[in-house]
């Protein structure tokens, strides 16, 4: 999977938040303490759609911006690529959850019991 630069991020984080296609300028909106011109807004979205991460369309003479995954989907496929990436997954899982808050291990432990039935 692509890496996302910071402002790249910061685009799809307005995209996400927004829960629907948007505009280059809606996103520029959304984005206020930049202070982006909106063709700087267009090229990021532009490499996003062409890295995968967004979807356009036409709407009259404006295009509509979507992300193609949700966050939670965007964030799974990274972790999934950190774990492909080490030599012993099993160490690398163990530290993760090792690192991990006692309420949260114990949703780890809830979603795999769910999955197991």
């Amino acid at each position: 999977m692509a890496v996302l630069g910071e402002l790249e991020r910061a685009v799809m984080e307005a995209l996400w938040a927004a829960g629907g296609p948007r505009t280059a300028k809606q996103v520029q909106q959304a984005l206020p303490d930049r202070a982006l011109a909106t063709t700087t807004v267009l090229t990021v979205l532009t490499r996003l759609q062409r890295k995968g991460f967004v979807a356009r369309e036409r709407d009259g003479r404006a295009h509509r911006y979507r992300a193609v995954a949700t966050r939670e989907q965007h964030l799974a496929e990274l972790m999934r690529d950190a774990l492909d990436g080490a030599p012993d997954r099993g160490a690398v899982l163990a530290s993760f959850l090792g690192g991990m808050a006692a309420d949260e291990q114990e949703a780890v432990r809830r979603l795999l019991r769910r999955r197991a039935k």
